[in-house]
């Protein structure tokens, strides 16, 4: 059972304490009360569920006592089994909400899938993995927007980006990041072979213009050009694609699907705030590189995390050593919850075991 100290529990009622003493402030600032504002939404949470660990403690103790009353040790007895089965699942749920909160778990998410190797077999297990998403976001309740696609000429895609908007995107689909494997026989084998085809997915948290500074005039090379491929005699005949370059880092962004160039440049810039808040992020992680390794995954996209076996009609995921025979309900997307949780539970194990919560 985690144990968390009385202490630690009186200083984070002290702290809600503190911070509504400075709210009500009369010169209190708007910047100020904003942050202060934020601040209390973020330890309430954390003092409801460590407000239910003194009730419990106390309620205990108090049955415990009464064990020495004969008069009262039948009634004591009959209340305090509940009261202490109840008490390490309170403990446990105010540990989880003291761990360190990832401040981008509560952004969007901007979600890359691109075809590895295999060839047509690999865009089209891209497409099945872009589907699944969409299926999934829906049932979270999330909005997906096609940001930009290369279909392939088999189907599926070579590459689809998309942003995904709604609460605590980020903090769902961020271990999806990584090499997603398929093991089947591709409509084009006659033999009835298995194939391995492969496909890459990266989660990047959203980044807002506040996030990521950049001076257009001195920091960007804005080409544009005429779009290829398909799209329709209008995306094809004027100058409505984009390419904007990052001077600083060399960064390039290519962006072409809509018709209008100004909205080509709008998206394209979204794309390149996204990835230079994520170089910022991961440049940051890898000072704390230690603390990540005990976590699920490191977000390395090269990193191969799952398996899709048709065959077998199983998925695995290689991080935990999860095996769920139920392929088609992950597949269409509501099912995969089942595997997101698995992945947020142990990662949330792996950081309490490494989190001193009894100072």
């Amino acid at each position: 059972m985690t144990q968390i100290s009385p202490d630690r529990i009186a200083a984070i009622l002290r702290r809600q304490e503190e911070v509504q003493a400075q709210m009500a402030r009369p010169d209190l600032d708007p910047a100020e009360f904003v942050r202060l504002s934020k601040d209390y939404a973020e330890l309430e949470p954390v003092v409801r569920a460590a407000t239910e660990v003194v009730d419990l403690r106390k309620e205990l103790a108090d049955l415990e006592a009464m064990l020495a009353d004969p008069e009262m040790k039948s009634l004591a007895e009959a209340e305090i089994g509940e009261v202490r089965a109840r008490l390490p699942q309170a403990e446990h749920a105010l540990a989880i909400a003291l761990l360190p909160k990832d401040s981008a778990d509560q952004r969007p998410a901007l979600l890359e899938i691109r075809a590895g190797t295999g060839g047509d077999e690999a865009a089209l297990f891209a497409g099945d993995l872009f589907r699944m998403y969409q299926r999934y976001a829906e049932s979270q309740g999330w909005r997906v927007e096609l940001i930009s696609a290369s279909a392939s000429e088999q189907g599926g895609y070579k590459e689809v980006i998309a942003s995904v908007t709604g609460a605590g995107v980020f903090a769902k689909l961020k271990f999806e990041s990584g090499v997603h494997r398929v093991q089947r026989v591709p409509a084009t084998e006659s033999g009835g072979r298995i194939h391995t085809s492969a496909a890459t997915v990266a989660v990047l948290p959203e980044a807002e213009e506040v996030d990521v500074q950049i001076n257009e005039a001195t920091d960007l090379r804005i080409d544009v050009y005429r779009a290829s491929g398909s799209g329709g005699q209008h995306v094809n005949t004027t100058d409505s694609a984009v390419r904007i370059t990052h001077l600083p880092t060399g960064l390039v962004v290519t962006q072409q699907d809509e018709k209008s160039q100004h909205k080509n440049k709008a998206k394209a810039l979204k794309v390149l705030r996204t990835r230079l808040y994520e170089a910022e992020r991961e440049r940051t992680q890898a000072e704390h590189a230690g603390a990540r390794k005990a976590m699920v995954g490191s977000g390395d996209r090269s990193e191969r995390i799952r398996t899709y076996n048709f065959p077998q009609g199983r998925v695995t995921d290689h991080r935990i050593n999860l095996t769920v025979h139920r392929l088609p309900e992950i597949l269409e997307g509501p099912g995969l919850d089942e595997v997101i949780s698995a992945l947020i539970t142990q990662d949330e194990a792996a950081r309490l075991a490494q989190l001193d919560l009894v100072a």
